[in-house]
């Protein structure tokens, strides 16, 4: 393979499907994946503001953003979405452990993600199951998003981010 006058030879992986070579630099830091950045909320109108305005219907909305942006920022934590949002649906089939479950386990995916993110997780299932007992654990949780989001920057919703674990 000649390369043209005046570059270095550089190695390329192979490509398939007619797709353009990619070029790989010997040096380059390697990430350890790559996700979408969620939305950054305000941790007031999500946990009083927009429910009170919508009859608690955002509630549910928030409930079920939170866990579909949490699987496209990261796709190793599983999509979750429509598990969340059938358990605030039909947990009164399980006395409301379904949902209490599906919201302690919120707590741990955030910590992931915010592991994830690079940075230590502080997010806690137990803490948000407490503080949900006394109507604080939508706030609580919104804060640590807000944590992974303050991360990156002026990055807006829905662009690529790499994930740094």
């Amino acid at each position: 393979m000649s390369y043209p006058q005046g570059q270095a030879q550089q190695p390329y992986q192979q490509h398939q499907g007619g797709q353009a070579p990619v070029h790989t630099p010997q040096n380059a830091p390697v990430a350890a994946g790559t996700g979408l950045n969620m939305k950054k909320r305000n941790p007031v109108a999500a946990w009083l503001g927009l429910p009170i305005i919508t009859f608690g219907i955002y509630g549910l909305v928030w409930f079920f953003k939170v866990h579909a942006e949490l699987f496209a920022y990261d796709r190793r934590t599983g999509d979750a979405a429509v598990n969340a949002l059938l358990s605030l649906l039909f947990g009164a089939v399980t006395l409301g452990i379904w949902p209490l479950i599906m919201f302690v386990k919120l707590g741990g995916r955030i910590a992931q993600a915010q592991r994830a993110a690079g940075l230590q997780p502080s997010c806690s299932g137990g803490i948000g199951f407490l503080l949900g007992i006394f109507g604080f654990g939508v706030l609580y949780y919104q804060i640590q998003l807000n944590k992974i989001t303050d991360r990156y920057g002026d990055i807006p919703a829905g662009q690529q981010v790499s994930l740094a674990a």
